[in-house]
């Protein structure tokens, strides 16, 4: 069988038109890009305000996460608000999603369902249908008589992608896709499938928990740092509207080893608790083990609680977990991180309604983080009644008699004043 590229002259509308021509950027006149609602907020805010249409977004995630109960609730939404919604499977037979539309009390009126893996026979179907939204679960299923290579192959996704991307951005229809992780975690498939598509979603979700967050890690239409959290049910999947108070369902103010901390996920402030336990041991290499955070983070922190506070960590093996599921990126976490160590270290408490933020410089300095003031609003709000965070050169904007500011200029200072303990290099 001939091997069709996604160069060859039999598609050339996916690459050119002979219509385009070269025009100044300033006379180009600035167009609305209007967005669908998926009927949940969560989704909006991570999408950057709703579906746009002719888009091709991609959500990833491991087998059994909730992708396409996501997608099916999404789906039965959009009916109520556009006039049909067009839901292929090339994974399930209608049977077993008429089933999960029952346990997921959906009605499923204006939906269309068809179980195909022909992209062919799909792009049919959509043409005929004419739908507002379309959904393909899942792309590794999907193939192209023409082209080369079983379903799944880099061959087959890249033009089955290549296609629906062209379908979409002509019939100015949205299409959500489906997309399998490897066991690394990253999307199967060939590289270029996150370069073709417009938005890229990861769901993800620990193990035996029933939370689930959706993450941006590319959109052409928004940013990439918005979090969605939802939590899965008997009745599937709902939004969790207040996720800071959900992270510290289970915090215990003044436990020994936890800290929690101010960060922020795009525009939202939340706070998490970091949990640290420090053990003596005897054989071996000490181990450092991070869940949650970075791996490399946790090892500068504690050279740095070594090297500039005295903490003699060198034969302890280090634990520090973020609870709840999350995984923290940005330095604001650091100064949390090393609190949490040196806490279970010398078994000393926290003062009590703590929370603190800060990044750690190699010298032990704290430095400062983006807007303080909406972290520290967001702990006022749930009642936290002290906060350590770098010195300013500023004060803060807010008004924070609910709170009291504690200011510190280095990692040494921020652990006198935070622990009940006094910790620094003269013990």
């Amino acid at each position: 069988m001939e091997t069709t590229s996604a160069l060859s002259p039999r598609f050339p509308s996916l690459l050119y038109s002979t219509g385009n021509k070269p025009r100044e950027l300033s006379h180009v006149e600035k167009i609305a890009l209007p967005r669908l609602h998926s009927g949940f907020n969560e989704v909006n805010r991570v999408l950057g305000g709703g579906l746009v249409r002719g888009s091709l977004v991609l959500i990833a995630g491991e087998p059994g996460i909730g992708k396409s109960t996501l997608l099916l609730q999404i789906s039965d939404v959009m009916t109520e608000t556009t006039r049909r919604v067009a839901y292929v499977s090339g994974e399930e037979s209608i049977d077993q999603v008429k089933l999960r539309a029952e346990r997921l009390n959906l009605e499923g009126k204006g939906l269309y369902f068809v179980s195909e893996i022909n992209l062919s026979a799909v792009l049919e179907h959509l043409e005929g249908l004419s739908p507002s939204l379309a959904v393909v679960d899942s792309i590794q299923t999907m193939y192209l008589e023409e082209v080369s290579g079983a379903p799944g192959s880099i061959t087959q996704v890249r033009e089955c992608t290549l296609r629906l991307g062209h379908w979409a951005k002509r019939n100015n229809v949205p299409i959500l896709i489906t997309g399998h992780v490897t066991k690394e975690g990253a999307i199967a498939g060939p590289g270029t499938l996150e370069h073709i598509v417009d938005v890229v979603l990861y769901f993800e979700g620990e193990p035996f928990s029933s939370y689930r967050v959706l993450r941006g890690v590319k959109n052409r239409f928004g940013s990439t740092n918005e979090l969605g959290i939802f939590e899965m049910g008997n009745s599937g999947l709902t939004e969790v509207e207040n996720p800071s108070q959900y992270f510290l369902s289970q915090y215990r103010d003044g436990a020994i080893g936890s800290v929690v901390v101010a960060t922020l996920e795009g525009s939202r402030p939340l706070l998490v608790e970091i949990q640290a336990l420090t053990t003596l041991n005897s054989f071996g290499p000490p181990r450092r083990i991070a869940n949650g955070v970075d791996f490399n983070r946790l090892l500068l922190i504690t050279a740095v609680l070594t090297k500039r506070t005295g903490l003699k960590l060198f034969n302890q093996d280090i634990i520090v977990n973020v609870t709840g599921g999350l995984r923290i990126s940005e330095p604001a976490a650091d100064l949390g991180i090393a609190t949490a160590i040196a806490s279970s270290f010398h078994s000393s408490k926290p003062i009590s309604g703590l929370v603190v933020l800060g990044e750690i410089g190699l010298n032990g300095e704290l430095r400062r983080v983006s807007q303080i003031e909406r972290r520290v609003t967001e702990a006022i709000r749930l009642g936290f009644k002290s906060c350590i965070l770098p010195k300013l050169e500023t004060g803060l904007s807010l008004d924070h008699t609910d709170i009291q500011i504690i200011k510190a200029g280095s990692v040494v200072e921020a652990l006198k004043l935070g622990l009940t303990k006094k910790v620094g290099g003269d013990e």
